[in-house]
């Protein structure tokens, strides 16, 4: 096996490719009709794409033309993910001696080098600045065959590792904790009939703890929790308790049980927060939770829309919004508390994180984030301008 040698552009790609995938944990994009380009993607990375390209370019035209296709290709991905700018590292491996390629470097978000052998990164500090270890971390000992079976099959444990952990994410488990907030739900709407005047009745609602302003300011907090337990009839019974079997069971099976119940209360507490920042009167039900927990697949679904993004880019937030714009059309709809509560539940998703994806850092942002939404609610509840 050792007779056998690799080329010098194929040994570039796999050395590029094991580093990127093994040690950056970028993954492959999946691109059809793109011919002698490998696309790599990691959102979390300050270059979200990386191209290995492997086409042979001769001249500057052709290579203006591949980038002109690599920006049309990135509009799709902006659009795809939700992104605003996507910063691309193209790495040209086999380009002709004819192309003046120091003009092409930067260009519209997309930083572009020649490498003819790996250790050529060093020669552009945008690369070695975002991956001081490239070089090391490339430098291996095998050579032909050996090093060609060493690269695949550390990506294949890579492929592995990263497929076990989705299933181990997207493994279905029994949503215990969503059938109980159901039935705790269900049971203190009847016991409002049994015990006191019925769902509709306001001194009942006030009662069982419903929210009203001027009691939490006066210290009755209980009453941002409880009143996320309350409906107002049956139908808001209802529809409230479909939608949290729907988007409930997701939710505690993606994040966990846990991690579930923290974002459904305080998404719930952070809704009644802005509620009382911009309503008053007798507020109860459960969809400022709801929403948080949209928020929270929101969230997930960025992190595995390699799974989910088509899902939540033409269903999930579609219905956000024409749940939203209902909100703001009907009358007796507290769309305050849908805000805070999707809000709320996007920013305790990055603090709590999700399982294989989130960073240290990115948890930290997100109680920062958290902490800060949380104190300017409570300044606006408490302390109203004016």
């Amino acid at each position: 096996m050792d007779a056998i040698r690799l080329g010098q552009n194929d040994e570039t790609v796999m050395k590029l490719l094991h580093y990127f995938i093994t040690e950056k944990g970028y993954n492959p994009v999946i691109l059809h009709g793109v011919k002698d380009e490998i696309w790599l993607e990691n959102m979390e990375e300050d270059y979200e794409i990386i191209r290995i390209v492997s086409e042979y370019i001769h001249n500057d035209e052709q290579l203006n033309f591949n980038l002109f296709r690599t920006r049309q290709i990135i509009r799709k991905i902006k659009k795809s993910t939700c992104t605003f700018k996507v910063n691309t590292l193209s790495l040209f491996v086999n380009l002709g001696d004819n192309v003046a390629f120091k003009k092409f470097e930067h260009m519209d978000h997309i930083d572009c080098a020649k490498i003819g052998s790996i250790h050529d990164v060093t020669n552009y500090d945008f690369i070695m600045q975002e991956f001081p270890n490239l070089t090391v971390k490339t430098d291996f000992k095998e050579e032909g065959m050996r090093l060609f079976l060493k690269i695949t099959e550390d990506i294949s444990n890579k492929n592995q590792q990263i497929s076990m952990q989705a299933a181990d994410v997207f493994k279905k488990k029994k949503p215990l904790l969503t059938l109980l907030i159901i039935a705790l739900n269900i049971v203190l709407f009847f016991l409002m009939y049994i015990l006191g005047n019925g769902s509709e009745d306001s001194s009942t609602l006030v009662q069982f703890g419903a929210m009203v302003k001027e009691f939490v300011q006066e210290g009755e907090f209980y009453r941002l929790f409880t009143s996320s337990f309350l409906h107002i009839g049956v139908i808001h019974l209802l529809c409230n308790m479909y939608c949290l079997y729907i988007v409930g069971c997701e939710i505690e099976n993606f994040y966990g049980k846990g991690k579930f119940f923290l974002i459904y209360l305080g998404s719930a507490v952070l809704g009644n927060l802005l509620s009382m920042a911009t309503t008053s009167g007798i507020a109860a039900g459960a969809s400022g939770a709801i929403f948080g927990l949209f928020g929270a697949l929101i969230y997930f679904g960025y992190h595995y829309r390699v799974y989910l993004g088509s899902v939540i880019r033409s269903q999930i937030i579609p219905l956000v919004l024409l749940n939203l714009g209902l909100g703001f059309m009907l009358p007796r709809v507290d769309n305050a508390a849908h805000i805070g509560g999707l809000i709320g539940g996007v920013l305790l998703s990055a603090a709590l994180g999700v399982r294989y994806k989130s960073t240290k850092m990115q948890q930290v942002n997100g109680c920062i984030l958290t902490i800060i939404f949380t104190g300017f609610l409570i300044y606006l509840a408490f302390f109203p301008v004016g």
